[in-house]
């Protein structure tokens, strides 16, 4: 392969894709865990060039590096149990996104998405625990012909989640830098799942955050570690 696109649906941020797509598109380049580092926002709908280097790879626009993918090196922090059915669709009623939503058109988080053309993953606060959530059962436009969903997309939903995790304020600007993925089983596109996220700590503006997607009876079935940025003012 010498080059990738990122089409245009699979936006996060309006004119560049969603992160944790991105860092999918680059893992399945890939074999294994991965880790993927975000040097640049990922452009919609342009060539970029695949670059091996080493046993990892780069995503190029032009001069410039946009990805970096290779395999993880992640401590894995301990993943908290998953909250049931009935207490992430309960934290789904909360997603602060419904109110008031920085990038409303969002593949993964966007409540302006369709289902069947967004991910449509609305992760509010889960009662009496730290963490976000809610639940997912993933539409048959996302799974290959053996029915189980696309790792593309699985990275993407456990992107999102994450930052709504950290309950950092909404009034900021968050962006993706650092990803690392485990997929560990594969997961049938016609289950409901539970998807939710939490804060792992703060370092000046670096957030650390991590993910998890579990089936119905709280089995970990992929799961993720984060590195979010706070912007800058202006």
């Amino acid at each position: 392969m010498n080059s990738v696109i990122i089409e245009s649906r699979y936006n996060g941020p309006d004119g560049s894709a969603n992160g944790g797509y991105a860092c999918g598109l680059v893992a399945g380049l890939l074999e294994g865990d991965v880790t993927v580092r975000l040097r640049a926002k990922p452009p919609l709908d342009t060539p970029l060039s695949v670059v091996r280097e080493g046993s990892g790879v780069e995503l190029h626009d032009g001069e410039m590096v946009v990805a970096q993918g290779f395999g993880s090196t992640a401590q894995w922090d301990e993943i908290p149990a998953a909250p049931s059915l009935d207490q992430a669709r309960a934290a789904q009623a909360r997603y602060t996104g419904f109110h008031a939503h920085v990038f409303p058109r969002c593949f993964v988080c966007g409540p302006e998405r369709e289902d069947g053309d967004g991910l449509r993953l609305f992760a509010g606060p889960v009662e009496g625990r730290d963490l976000a959530a809610c639940s997912w059962t993933p539409s048959a436009a996302f799974a290959r012909a053996d029915g189980t969903v696309d790792p593309v997309f699985l990275w993407a939903a456990l992107d999102c989640p994450s930052f709504f995790g950290m309950h950092v304020p909404y009034d900021k600007v968050f962006l993706l830098a650092e990803m690392s993925a485990a997929l560990r089983s594969p997961v049938a596109a016609d289950a409901p799942l539970v998807v939710y996220g939490w804060g792992r700590r703060i370092d000046g503006r670096k957030h650390f955050a991590g993910s998890a997607i579990a089936n119905a009876e709280g089995t970990v079935l992929a799961h993720a570690q984060h590195l979010w940025i706070e912007a800058r003012p202006g």
